[in-house]
């Protein structure tokens, strides 16, 4: 009796596309095609639902990415843990990984990344591998971004609708403050793992006790007014190549923030 067939099985199921993921992707485009077509009564509220599905669709394909290198780097326990399927449920700590993340949306407009899958290191070797399975999830934010910001790029403002355009405007700039946020070499970030295959062990160590707040201090760090000015004037400057109004981005945090916008569209 050969069990192979059921083993194929199993090992094709962890890499179905979760139905999760495929409902949070639902949303995004319904509430996009409401924008689109003028159908949200409160587009506020559409904005709302197309922001934090979308930034939470790039939070999984962040996480997917991490995965998927790590996989082909030689961590094979991947797809057991679940990380092939997007689902964010999956993660090693879903509350940081998502639930995080979109409290910094809200709360300040900022996309601070969160949380991450757990890859089994030591079955890697080689640093430039780990470096590139650290990379590989702001990689994924910087091409996110790049999508959203080509239509402004090809000129379709005055032809799109402006509520639509506004709402990727917005979250094109929470994928741009994800990816420089990211690469600054925190501990606890991931521009950090890009360089700690690199460092010595005492460095890595001391590091160490400080990762798990890593992102806090970087979240902190924001809530200084001159920091998070000129940490803006890069974003706004890096969204400006792709001529991405920064008064498009703004209206686009004013109405996704429709309990404070409610009638005064």
């Amino acid at each position: 009796m050969s069990v192979t067939p059921f083993r194929q099985a199993r090992r094709g199921e962890e890499r179905w596309v979760s139905p999760v993921f495929l409902g949070i992707a639902a949303v995004m485009g319904v509430s996009g095609w409401a924008l689109w077509t003028g159908f949200a009564s409160d587009p506020g509220f559409a904005v709302f639902l197309f922001v934090v599905s979308g930034w939470v669709v790039s939070l999984c394909l962040h996480e997917y990415a991490h995965a998927r290198t790590a996989l082909h780097s030689g961590d094979i326990s991947i797809g057991a843990k679940g990380y092939l399927t997007l689902n964010p449920l999956k993660y090693a700590n879903a509350a940081l990984s998502i639930v995080l993340p979109v409290i910094f949306v809200i709360m300040g407009g900022i996309g601070l990344p969160g949380g991450a899958v757990f890859i089994e290191r030591g079955r890697i070797h080689g640093r430039w591998k780990h470096s590139l399975i650290s990379a590989a999830g702001p990689l994924t934010n910087v091409l996110f971004a790049v999508l959203l910001m080509v239509p402004f790029t090809m000129g379709v403002l005055g032809d799109w609708p402006v509520d639509f355009l506004c709402a990727l405007a917005f979250l094109a700039l929470l994928q741009v403050s994800a990816a420089l946020l990211n690469l600054l070499p925190i501990p606890g970030l991931d521009g950090y793992g890009i360089w700690e295959p690199w460092l010595s062990y005492n460095i890595r160590r001391q590091a160490e006790s400080f990762a798990p707040f890593g992102i806090f201090a970087t979240f902190g760090l924001l809530y200084i007014p001159a920091v998070n000015d000129k940490f803006f004037d890069v974003v706004y400057h890096v969204m400006a190549w792709f001529d991405v109004p920064p008064e498009a981005a703004a209206r686009g945090y004013w109405l996704f923030k429709f309990w404070t916008s409610m009638g005064k569209n």
